[in-house]
């Protein structure tokens, strides 16, 4: 079954007095010396993302109630559970049964799977609702019987990050790996490198960034020696990676849960981020943290030019830690007036310990009447079911000064009595005022409100599902990187500063215009292959960039890499290159080409033939389909180099008639 989560047993914090700040005092925060300039981590929100749930049926490779349940062949029940809280599922288009009661409503206890990409989906459009910025995406030994699992739910994050303008980054935590020091290295380069591919990937400094989690635990799940740790964070670098620590609390001083001597490799991170959860559950212990352990480590942290990024939790419900949003909210305040470079959540659906910031019961109602689980209103304040996502984005904008350094919470647990509970009204005439093989502009006409119209979210209808697409205050807005000659059908609704959301507007219908010649159908889609080497990944060859490229493995023809179009599209010309520099002397590779509508099975499109790229010609090679083919994955099939022993493309690129 492997580690449920990294749960350590509360230790005593130092008591060391802490200055009290009344309810409604406003400090001002230092400035923080970061070492990095403001990117993707720095001066960002990060929440961890376990993405670990699966459900029988679900068609997960793993193919159990994966992380629901301590026996994940059974399915979850009040005498068979891995989790401590009970999710608000309402808005998962996907759910399933279970063996628990019903619950205090008397609806069906279901569960979701974060194997649907839908569930996915819908996590990131709580992201984006709320102005939490970057997902860190948990991944443990992928070597064993979870690791195709994993590797999917990678895909899948990728895809949710990209749809909903979100980053994301690997997480490894390595706990009980025993292979770790080169199984981490080879999965990193034979698979997760690929993702850094994406535009959605977080990027700081310019650098991808990677985090490790779990150097220098003094316990038996982490025996790694400080040598080897050090040799893993080196590497990455050498890769050139920005690398975040998941260390202990204690990592300073190398005393309690850290082990001594490791003070060498945690100074090799280029952000340390030490774990809190099990070490507080209440405002006071949160104040005490921040004297024995936040302001110490943001001063160790400046003075070695490191950036920091400290941990805030909610509290586990079942705990009784929340104090409705109280407790995480003074973390908050905490870690920003003591100049902390970013901020990581632990975490977003993390349903074991109980310690998730997405939507949850709210009520007991909500959760199955033999499960004893708490909701959200445990202490007698009602919550809604995404109060802590709110409480996050008010948290994210405290850290990047959008409203004042407060130790007092702003967010209030669900719209009072006699608020603004009024919806604007639906977005009238709704229009496409043009399209290309890749776009759609759409205009409307201004929604009113009692008080003031915020903003408007632009959905795309597929039968019952609607998935945002593009926020806007405008009255007009272009979806871009759609498939050509594809059907689309878009409505929009309106949204106030209160969160209340009208009804959508009418729907319009529009087919984008087929491809033409000058388009380029493959540019920033995703891509597979069979292999790669080292960090040259297939996601290089559709990325624009000429001077980034994907090699296979070596010395082990045939080889492959494709694109997927998005949609089928009319395909007639194909145009390779490689990178211009003069380093790259002539070459001539022996390749096929195949397309296929459904991604399995794949027809010849051009039969095998030697292909020369020459620099002195721009390293270019124009393959034309003997006729226009109907197709939405190109494939290119690798035989044979004669400059070297593999498969190598700079871009693919492909074309209509």
């Amino acid at each position: 079954m492997g580690v449920t989560r990294r749960v350590f047993l509360r230790a005593a914090i130092t008591a060391t007095a802490v200055g009290s700040v009344g309810a409604t005092e406003t400090v001002r925060a230092r400035t923080a010396s970061a070492a990095g300039p403001p990117g993707d981590v720095v001066g960002k929100v990060t929440v961890g993302y376990q993405g670990w749930f699966a459900c029988v049926g679900d068609g997960a490779p793993v193919n159990g109630w994966w992380h629901w349940t301590r026996n994940w062949g059974q399915p979850p029940s009040s005498s068979n559970t891995g989790i401590s809280c009970w999710p608000d599922v309402r808005e998962y288009t996907h759910t399933y049964q279970t063996s628990y009661a019903a619950l205090g409503n008397g609806q069906p206890a279901r569960l979701f799977s974060s194997y649907d990409q839908q569930t996915v989906n819908t996590h990131f459009l709580w992201m984006q609702q709320n102005d939490i910025d970057t997902a860190a995406l948990q991944r443990f030994d992928p070597t064993g019987g979870e690791g195709p699992t994993r590797d999917a739910m990678a895909a899948k994050v990728r895809a949710a990050a990209e749809s909903y303008g979100r980053k994301f980054y690997l997480m490894y935590d390595v706990s009980n790996w025993t292979d770790m020091r080169s199984e981490i290295k080879a999965d990193w380069t034979d698979k997760m490198s690929a993702h850094t591919a994406s535009p959605a990937y977080a990027r700081q400094n310019g650098k991808p960034v990677v985090c490790v989690w779990g150097f220098g635990f003094a316990d038996d799940n982490h025996p790694f020696s400080a040598d080897a740790c050090l040799d893993v964070v080196n590497w990455f670098k050498g890769q050139g990676c920005y690398v975040i620590g998941g260390v202990p609390r204690e990592w300073r001083t190398g005393t309690g849960g850290s082990r001594p001597g490791y003070l060498g490799v945690y100074h090799a991170f280029d952000m340390i981020s030490p774990w809190m959860v099990g070490a507080i559950g209440n405002v006071s212990e949160a104040d005490s943290a921040y004297t024995a352990y936040t302001v110490p480590d943001q001063a160790d942290c400046d003075a070695h030019g490191i950036d920091y990024q400290p941990c805030v939790l909610p509290g586990d419900v079942s705990g009784r830690q929340r104090a409705h949003g109280d407790f995480m909210w003074r973390q908050f305040y905490n870690v920003v007036r003591a100049g902390a470079q970013g901020i990581y959540i632990s975490m977003f659906d993390e349903y074991n310990e109980g310690n998730q910031i997405a939507k949850t019961a709210e009520t007991r109602d909500w959760v199955p009447a033999d499960s004893g689980f708490l909701a959200l209103d445990e202490d007698g304040t009602v919550c809604s079911s995404d109060y802590y996502l709110r409480l996050t984005g008010d948290g994210g904008r405290m850290l990047k000064g959008e409203i004042a350094l407060t130790a007092t919470r702003p967010t209030r647990p669900t719209v009072p009595a006699g608020g603004d509970t009024a919806p604007p009204a639906a977005p009238g005439a709704l229009t496409v005022t043009g399209h290309t093989a890749d776009s759609v502009s759409l205009a409307w006409s201004a929604s009113t409100d009692n008080v003031g119209v915020t903003g408007y979210r632009v959905l795309q209808v597929a039968g019952s599902t609607s998935t945002q697409v593009g926020t806007t205050g405008a009255v007009a807005f272009t979806v871009t990187g759609l498939a050509a000659s594809t059907a689309y059908t878009f409505d929009v609704v309106a949204f106030d500063a209160a969160g209340n959301v009208s009804q959508p507007s009418r729907q319009v219908t529009v087919t984008t215009d087929p491809p033409s010649g000058t388009t380029d159908l493959a540019l920033h889609r995703p891509t597979s292959e069979s292999s790669h080497t080292q960090t040259y990944a297939s996601g290089n060859t559709t990325d624009g960039d000429a001077g980034t490229y994907w090699e296979s493995a070596n010395n082990a023809f045939p080889q492959w890499v494709q694109v997927d179009l998005g949609a089928p599209a009319g395909v007639r010309r194909i145009v390779l290159r490689l990178p211009p520099a003069t380093a790259w002397a002539a070459r001539t590779q022996t390749l096929s080409v195949q397309g296929s509508t459904d991604g399995g099975t794949f027809a010849q499109l051009l039969a095998p033939s030697g292909r020369t790229f020459d620099p002195a010609t721009g390293n270019t090679v124009t393959l034309t389909l003997p006729a226009t083919a109907t197709t939405r994955y190109v494939r290119l099939t690798f035989t044979a180099n004669t400059g070297w022993p593999a498969g190598q493309v700079s871009e693919f690129q492909v074309f209509g008639a």
